[in-house]
């Protein structure tokens, strides 16, 4: 079974109405996670262009027993925003007899199907998957000699803004022994953009989906063929962004609400920043965290990092 961390309301309708309704129109990239969306982002992990996962989990394999090592005996680990829980595997394997394993996640369906297969796979581990928002959820306090790890992987920092990053950093500080953290970096911006635009056409899916789940949730009537998947890079703000572009003048009926869109009017559905290295220890640093080490790729596309709690 799953478990809640405290009960409060999804707030989709009212985020979904908010957000609509706002100038610009945006989407939080959260909802893109129904169980067809989990599943599309798990098709986009393994594209040729997603570069991000391929990378993440090289260095995961290659530096599993030294991260093992920082975490030590008995520990939790607990996973934000766990998805398909093929990353943790790799942890799971170098610990040395892991407490528990506690992957959260906002996609209830998806996330149970995933802790049952692991539990099948590693029946000595106890699985407690929680079903939440992450970035707003409270674990409980660490007990005495408890020692809690937190992982972080696919770059999903890069999901918040800066600001946003840090408070979640922060809030999480308060709960944790230690953290790794999955960081993209700042590359050449062409192998950035042919990894949001990809070739099938998948990453094209996961962002219309998300109509779909209004249409489906909300009672709405978008038609996601009349949008268009955009996403670009923007050098300067060092983030690439998601949109669906409206191809012609229309409105849908949300919720009883006419919203009304004007030919090539976005919906802004994500945000993704990258960070060098520096930047992201500067980050964590402003968090509360010690960044006491870093491990790179050859190419230095991808970087995770270990975080300890200053003082």
């Amino acid at each position: 079974m799953t478990y809640p961390l405290r009960k409060s309301d999804s707030g989709f309708a009212a985020d979904i109405l908010d957000g609509l309704m706002g100038v610009p129109k945006t989407l939080p990239a959260k909802y893109f996670y129904d169980a067809r969306g989990s599943l599309l982002f798990e098709e986009i992990c393994d594209l040729p262009e997603y570069y991000p996962t391929r990378v993440e989990t090289a260095l995961l394999k290659r530096h599993a027993r030294e991260i093992a090592a920082r975490a030590g005996e008995g520990v939790t680990l607990v996973e934000f925003g766990a998805g398909a829980l093929k990353k943790v595997e790799l942890l799971l394997a170098a610990l040395p007899v892991p407490a528990a394993y506690m992957p959260i996640d906002i996609s209830g369906e998806f996330l149970e199907s995933q802790a049952a297969a692991l539990r099948a796979r590693r029946p000595g581990l106890v699985v407690r998957p929680v079903v939440a928002d992450f970035a707003v959820a409270d674990l409980p306090p660490l007990r005495a000699g408890e020692r809690r790890i937190g992982f972080f992987p696919g770059s999903t920092i890069g999901n918040f803004d800066p600001d946003e990053a840090c408070a979640f950093l922060r809030r999480a500080r308060n709960t944790l022994s230690a953290m790794l953290v999955g960081v993209d970096l700042v590359k050449a911006p062409h192998i950035v953009h042919a990894a949001y635009n990809d070739a099938a056409g998948i990453t094209a899916a996961f962002n219309k989906n998300v109509l779909l789940r209004i249409n489906r949730e909300l009672g709405a009537d978008f038609d996601p063929a009349s949008f268009d998947h955009y996403a670009f890079y923007d050098p300067r703000l060092r983030r690439i962004e998601m949109h669906l572009v409206s191809k012609t003048d229309q409105r849908v009926e949300v919720l009883s609400r006419g919203i009304d869109f004007m030919e090539g009017e976005p919906i802004h559905t994500e945000s993704s920043y990258k960070y060098t290295v520096g930047d992201f220890q500067d980050l964590a640093l402003a968090a509360g965290y010690l960044p006491a080490a870093a491990f790179v790729d050859g190419d230095r596309q991808f970087s995770l990092h270990w975080l300890e709690p200053a003082g």
